[in-house]
């Protein structure tokens, strides 16, 4: 049941807007990694890039 709850409550996935190479973010806005674990495991982090690159 607590997994269930926690899985609810936090996100598995995110959308960050990207201009010009940074994230878009507000003034006050933050990415932050929450481990519901007590004990160190391996992650991996899969980026999906979408869009045309700006030009040089």
């Amino acid at each position: 049941m607590p997994a269930h709850i926690r899985a609810a409550l936090t996100q598995t996935q995110l959308s960050i807007p990207v201009t010009e190479g940074l994230p878009a973010l507000g003034i006050w806005q933050g990415i932050y990694l929450y481990e519901h674990r007590t004990s160190p495991h391996r992650r991996e982090l899969v980026l999906h890039l979408i869009g045309e690159p700006s030009p040089k």
